[in-house]
């Protein structure tokens, strides 16, 4: 019976909505308290500032001198970002369906694949401006373990989870 069951979930693939929607903003919701605790505990950075940082990605400068407007668009584009790599994992896994029957391997592994792409690619693409001070390692490690734990694993997490809620 194991082998029929196992087989039964071996043809399902998650659904989008879960994998997506849920998924996403859990792992928005996870890595925004991770940045808003890291960065208020470490450099005293208030949280509104914090996601007035992230709108600036879009606004430059100005976003820091437009008050609550521009901390909502900050926690926005934070929800926004964690909704595309949820749709990105659910399209990859759609393909590959190995990324979801292990997601504590490729969950994180997923997570390291998205910091990578943020902080090297859409970050320097932006209108962010360049930092003065180079980054920690503090705070490099603190973006490592959350993009792995609080990005890739609760995406991955709910990407096997819509799969088995299928069969059922």
């Amino acid at each position: 019976m194991a082998g029929a069951t196992q087989s039964v979930f071996a043809s399902q693939r998650p659904k989008a909505l879960d994998t997506i929607l849920i998924g996403g903003l859990i792992a928005g919701v996870l890595d925004g308290l991770d940045a808003v605790l890291f960065y208020n505990w470490s450099f005293q950075v208030p949280p509104p500032l914090l996601f007035q940082n992230i709108a600036s990605g879009l606004l430059g400068r100005q976003s820091f001198h437009l008050g609550w407007y521009t901390v909502a668009l900050g926690v926005g584009c934070h929800l926004t970002i964690a909704l595309g790599a949820a749709t990105v994992f659910y399209a990859a896994s759609s393909i590959i369906p190995a990324l979801y029957r292990n997601p504590f391997v490729f969950g994180p592994a997923f997570g390291i694949a998205v910091y990578v792409v943020m902080h090297y690619a859409v970050v320097p693409l932006s209108a962010i401006t360049k930092r003065t001070v180079p980054v920690t390692n503090i705070e490099l490690l603190d973006q490592l373990f959350s993009h792995m734990f609080f990005v890739g694993l609760p995406i991955a997490l709910m990407a096997r989870r819509s799969a088995r809620a299928r069969r059922s």
